[in-house]
């Protein structure tokens, strides 16, 4: 799987959003990962894989605990993915805005078909007669 595929994986759920805001604060155990969200160790468990399959922690065991930190590459790496679609589309969007505008001007420069053009009086008596007369 792509590095950035893992981590937006990994960033989809809010449990593990929540968790790694928690390592943003520094080193935690997984049971202390666990208790703001009320599941098991084994389902912080599962949660803390997929971070880690991302590359947004590492866990080191310490006896019979288990200790969780933050890594912050692969979030950079994503920010800047982001700022890049984002410096991308902002100048995309810029230029379809330019070009709406220069639409916008040359209609409101010519006459509009919908208005009809002006005619001679005596077309407009003719026709006036005409409709009188039927």
């Amino acid at each position: 799987m792509d590095t950035l595929d893992a981590v937006f994986g990994a960033l989809s759920d809010p449990t593990r959003r929540s968790i790694l805001e928690r390592l943003t604060e520094g080193e935690a155990t997984v049971s202390e990962l666990g208790k703001p969200h009320d599941m098991s160790i084994q389902a912080v468990s599962k949660h803390l894989r997929k971070l880690e399959a991302a590359g947004l922690i590492q866990r080191r065991r310490e006896g019979r605990e288990v200790y969780c930190r933050i890594e912050t590459a692969p979030m950079r790496r994503a920010a800047t993915w982001i700022d890049e679609q984002r410096r991308f589309w902002e100048v995309r969007l810029e230029r379809l805005e330019i070009l709406l505008r220069e639409k916008q001007a040359e209609a409101s420069a010519k006459p509009s078909r919908s208005q009809p053009l002006a005619r001679p009086d005596s077309i407009n008596k003719e026709r006036d007669h005409g409709h009188q007369r039927r």
